[in-house]
């Protein structure tokens, strides 16, 4: 627990300790993100932020709102009601944060899921116990937080002496991911049934891989839109706003500083803008990691 956390539980521990129960799903967002606070401690820092969230845009609001409208009431009420509103805001930002962090990361899994259960389909397949498969997995495995959703269920089965069924039932419980999940859950059905584990991973790498191509195809198909969107509209127009400008410039021979002001600030302000915001939405829909 780091200082601003201690600080803030020190101060509204009782409130947040009264209403955590109407949190009841933070609690189990804060274990799947794996944040490592307590739902009362993780309210307490939601709680002190946007108290000092309140505290630094009251008077600045109230500073420019006064300057602006040269009216001591309305700038006090406008800057009170806009600063408890970002105040109210940046509270409920923060408790939806695990759920963004639990997003992220069930993509990770997502991402890998296929060809992690390809590897572990095939250390199955040679008749070791799917808790050695899962050691293996673990030890040579490179699948980022999937490895360390296995490593989790390693240490449940190693240090607190659980059977694998108990260990795979925590990790359910624990899992960001829906579709490691339901592996999860095909794992358990199939052993407590007797069939074979590894036929199950088999096939559930098979359809999870059909699942990644068809995720890829319509990257793709989102990709060349992305493009021609970017091509057409930006590049294009700006080409034309330039070239078009350049001509009224020299036809007008007047405000032409304005117009190159403007020139500059499409090439070197907005286009770059522009552009980077369409990596973030090429990054955010790729269905692959780096």
């Amino acid at each position: 627990m780091g200082y601003y956390t201690k600080l803030s539980f020190r101060f509204f521990s009782q409130f947040s300790e009264g209403v955590s129960e109407y949190f009841g799903e933070v609690r189990s967002n804060l274990k799947r993100a794996k944040m490592g606070l307590s739902v009362q401690e993780y309210i307490s820092v939601a709680i002190m932020t946007s108290f000092i969230v309140f505290v630094a845009a009251f008077p600045v609001l109230s500073f420019l709102l006064g300057f602006v409208f040269q009216t001591f009431l309305f700038s006090f009420v406008a800057s009170f009601a806009a600063a408890l509103g970002l105040a109210v805001w940046s509270f409920f930002l923060i408790m939806n944060w695990p759920n963004i962090v639990i997003g992220e990361k069930a993509k990770r899994i997502d991402n890998v899921l296929a060809f992690a259960l390809l590897y572990l389909s095939t250390a199955a397949s040679s008749k070791l116990p799917l808790d050695k498969a899962f050691r293996i997995f673990a030890k040579f495995g490179d699948y980022g937080e999937l490895t360390e959703e296995v490593k989790a269920i390693n240490n449940d089965i190693d240090f607190f002496g659980l059977d694998i069924n108990t260990a795979l039932e925590r990790a359910v419980d624990r899992s960001p991911s829906k579709a490691f999940n339901e592996v999860l859950w095909g794992m358990l059905s199939t052993m407590r049934s007797g069939g074979d584990v590894a036929a199950f991973m088999r096939s559930a790498a098979a359809s999870n891989m059909a699942e990644y191509k068809r995720k890829l195809y319509e990257f793709s198909n989102q990709l060349t839109v992305f493009i021609e969107v970017y091509l057409t509209t930006i590049v294009l127009g700006a080409i034309f706003f330039t070239i078009l400008t350049s001509i009224m410039s020299g036809i007008s021979q007047s405000g032409s500083s304005g117009i190159v002001v403007l020139q500059f600030l499409l090439i070197f302000v907005f286009m770059p803008l522009v552009t980077a915001l369409f990596i973030l939405m090429i990054k955010a829909s790729a269905p692959m990691e780096e």
